[in-house]
């Protein structure tokens, strides 16, 4: 097989905890919780009080932040297709549009159709249907939004960050529930290494969330609402004893996937090699975990990638803060690992971000690649009572200073779907 190497290049970010690669770095190191209270009016009809809210966050500013720095063309391309766009589409063009600045490519490309456009999400613009909906059935069918028709689609995201990008290689949308976005990422080396792409944009889209849609995860028992909504930063918890559910939060991120050749005939910089992306199912459609499945696929991309237990430095575990799913999970590297899961540093960004629910993968991905550069894991916070059954280290409520050249990163998705991908440091 043509086993083209693929590096990262670029990366966006747009979290609780920042929308820059160093303050969202920063706050992560510093253990800086970024879950508050929902500020939704229907906030008060619903059991989920709390999550990393990123309502009144002023996209508007943040776009005005690239003027001077694109092209004057591009920037007033992006201003217009702002006028329409609903808020999950625009935290997908707006952390595209810093990867590809971070990664110092241009928008005037001798070959636009050497770069991939993938968003790994679905029914991300959840919150804008909804309203349209109660608009059609309360007040008038007319008064809709005219665009509704093209924003229900699940081309929005990547359509609107083609356009912006200018790039018209494949573009297309993947659903693996909280694994979309590392299955975003798998679609993304494969058009590399098999499909004639030089680049792909992979965007793990901020789901839009909607209070029914939260409402019915509360009904489900998958997230917390019971005990932690006068102190919503303490409800994210994995590890503890006393977490009850995964709590949910808007975020975004995207990578710029790049061939290294033409990386390094560039002179790019490269945060991180990905060595390969493995996906599985467990033949459930339930959301229950599955000790068997994720460490059936852990072992899968150690034959895949050819990497030794022993060469894996750190994982960046999927650990939502849920009773069965966090047990599940450190069992999986146990059995894939064995005795070298004991020498392993393990941390749940999840503890500060919350769960960015279909962009998780990428937002974290990005925390550990920049861990990597800096040999220096952030914490798991809230863990004021270790659940005894957790023995592995878990970097329990401190940074520590741990230097990485191979990490795993875990992500399980609702409905039985497993997706696990291992990156390696670039050797100069």
């Amino acid at each position: 097989m043509n086993r083209r190497r693929v590096v990262v290049t670029g990366m966006g970010i747009n979290t609780m905890l920042g929308d820059t690669l160093d303050t969202f770095f920063e706050n992560l190191l510093s253990g800086r919780p970024g879950v508050t209270r929902w500020t939704w009016p229907e906030a008060d009809r619903i059991y989920s009080k709390v999550g990393g809210n990123l309502a009144g966050y002023d996209a508007e500013a943040k776009l005005s932040s690239f003027e001077g720095r694109l092209p004057e063309e591009v920037y007033k391309r992006t201003r217009r297709l702002f006028r329409a766009a609903p808020f999950s589409t625009r935290l997908s063009v707006l952390t595209a549009l810093d990867a590809w600045v971070d990664a110092g490519l241009t928008f005037q490309r001798r070959d636009p159709w050497d770069a991939a456009i993938l968003v790994g999400g679905h029914n991300l613009n959840e919150r804008y249907l909804l309203d349209n909906h109660l608009v059609f059935l309360r007040e008038d069918p007319d008064y809709i939004d005219s665009q509704a028709a093209l924003l229900d689609l699940d081309t929005d995201h990547a359509g609107s960050i083609g356009e912006v990008l200018g790039c018209r290689g494949a573009m297309y949308t993947l659903g693996g529930a909280c694994a979309s976005a590392n299955i975003g990422l798998r679609s993304g080396v494969d058009e590399i290494r098999y499909h004639g792409h030089d680049l792909a944009v992979v965007t793990g889209a901020a789901l839009d969330f909607s209070p029914m849609g939260l409402h019915a995860m509360a009904l489900l028992g998958a997230i917390t609402f019971q005990s932690f909504n006068d102190e919503p930063h303490k409800a994210s918890r994995p590890y503890d004893t006393r977490r009850e559910g995964f709590v949910p939060s808007h975020g975004a991120a995207t990578l710029v996937l790049e061939e290294y050749e033409h990386a390094k005939n560039r002179g790019a910089q490269m945060y991180g090699e990905i060595l390969g992306v493995v996906a599985t199912s467990d033949a459930n459609h339930l959301p229950n975990p599955s000790r068997e499945g994720q460490a059936h696929t852990i072992r899968r991309l150690f034959k895949e990638t050819g990497v030794r237990p022993e060469e894996v430095d750190f994982i960046s575990a999927h650990a939502t803060s849920t009773p069965l799913g966090d047990l599940s999970e450190l069992g999986a590297i146990k059995d894939a690992f064995g005795a070298h899961a004991y020498q392993l540093k393990i941390n749940a960004p999840k503890s500060m971000l919350g769960h960015t629910c279909w962009s998780a993968p990428a937002v974290e991905t990005v925390a550990a690649l920049l861990e990597m550069r800096h040999g220096r894991l952030h914490p798991s916070i809230n863990i004021e009572n270790l659940d005894p059954q957790v023995d592995l280290d878990v970097c329990a409520n401190r940074a520590v200073n741990h230097p990485i050249r191979t990490f795993l990163k875990n992500s399980f998705g609702f409905g039985g779907v497993n997706c696990c991908a291992m990156w390696r440091k670039v050797d100069a």
